[in-house]
């Protein structure tokens, strides 16, 4: 009876229906915050020296029964490794002499190996500049030889709890560099600045950006190279999710998602997500946004990533590999050199993506939308009948002589 009761409430009306179905999605967003970590952060684990050309960070996120390990190095081009297994006693092994000679698989081991779900990881392999001389932001043409991040001189990681900061410069860069911030958390929350992507216990962000590079032409765009990495399932689609709702990314009414599933199932295994959209300066503004796209995933080399990245080289036997470009700047935008500065922030994930529900003040506004409308036909068929019924109480008959 109280089942059938609950029915007719939400049934009443469709303004009352979409209240229940938007208080349903807010109510869903309310439970995954109860969903936390334990966060340890430790810098070259189980080294006794600070290791040539390059750190190695491990942050172990500890959950009920399971655990997260992300690893983020800049051995070679940097690297975002995350191993996801299913006992919160997991630790990571690593045979330091192999690791730092780059040649040997299997010297970044998570122990018990039996306990491994699955992993991903990312590689930031490739800047790329062209000088876009007709402003058609298109990048297959005039593109100078692209800067390979693996040779550049990277700085020591900057730690700050589980947030680390790492910068890098090429030869040819004066005085500009570019850099990588880590953060990665211990339950769900927002982005403090502009994308303010939505994270979770199980995510963990990245932020990239460009400052005072010196570009090679006064006309330049820039591409940013990803390679993503897995083992028998890779990030390997990208899916673009529409939404009506840009009060947290103004103006941006989109999401795109690089997953990987079992055999193109819907269940998701791992996650690169991001909005399409970088800034052009430090302190994002709605007037310094400045779209970005992405190419088709293909499939690439896992042993030129293997090479690029110690990381890769160290965890994956036979990595499998997928990349990417994203590019920054359509037709009419202002170019690099305008600002010389460009941030662009993306998530990697275990499991599904983080999804966002309508905010308040969306539902707010759909439901006066929606519901004054409704009141006002409802007040109208009320005074119609109201108005038959008293024309009709009005009628009586003449007597018949």
């Amino acid at each position: 009876m109280a089942a059938a009761v609950k029915k007719r409430s939400c049934g009443a009306s469709s303004l009352i229906s979409l209240i229940c179905v938007l208080s349903l999605f807010r109510g869903g967003e309310s439970v995954s915050r109860k969903v936390s970590r334990k966060l340890s952060v430790e810098l070259n684990p189980g080294s006794t020296s600070t290791p040539p050309g390059g750190d190695l960070l491990h942050v172990r996120a500890v959950g009920d029964n399971d655990t997260l390990h992300f690893l983020f190095c800049s051995q070679g081009a940097p690297t975002l490794l995350l191993v996801h297994t299913n006992t919160s006693s997991s630790t990571v092994q690593v045979n330091w002499p192999q690791f730092v000679a780059r040649n040997h698989s299997g010297s970044l081991k998570v122990e018990p190996e039996s306990s491994v779900l699955d992993s991903t990881a990312v590689v930031f392999s490739r800047l790329l500049e062209y000088d876009d001389v007709n402003d058609t932001a298109d990048p297959t043409s005039d593109l100078f030889p692209p800067y390979e991040l693996q040779d550049f001189s990277w700085s020591r990681l900057n730690l700050s709890g589980p947030t680390a900061l790492l910068c890098g410069a090429a030869a040819t860069f004066t005085n500009g560099s570019l850099c990588l911030q880590l953060s990665v958390f211990e339950s769900e929350g927002r982005g403090q600045s502009w994308p303010r992507l939505l994270h979770t216990a199980n995510s963990s962000q990245l932020e990239v950006w460009l400052d005072s590079v010196l570009p090679r032409a006064t006309r330049s765009r820039f591409l940013l190279e990803l390679q993503a990495v897995g083992g028998a399932y890779p990030l390997s689609r990208v899916e673009v999710h529409r939404s009506i709702d840009d009060e947290f990314t103004p103006s941006i009414f989109k999401v795109s998602q690089w997953v990987s599933s079992v055999n193109g199932s819907s269940d998701v295994l791992g996650f690169v997500q991001w909005k399409p959209v970088a800034y052009r300066q430090s302190e994002p503004a709605l007037e310094d946004a400045t779209p970005c796209r992405h190419s088709d995933p293909r499939p690439q080399s896992g042993e030129a990533t293997a090479a690029a990245s110690g990381l890769i080289r160290a965890f994956y036997a036979e990595p499998e590999t997928f990349g990417l470009n994203v590019s920054f700047g359509l037709a009419g935008d202002p170019f690099y050199n305008s600002t010389k500065f460009l941030s662009w922030t993306v998530l990697v994930g275990s499991g599904s993506p983080p999804v966002d529900s309508f905010s308040p003040l969306v539902i707010t506004m759909m439901a006066v939308g929606l519901g004054t409308p409704t009141i006002l036909l409802l007040l109208g068929g009320v005074c119609i009948c109201v108005r038959k019924r008293a024309a009709a109480s009005t009628t009586t008959y003449e007597p018949i002589n």
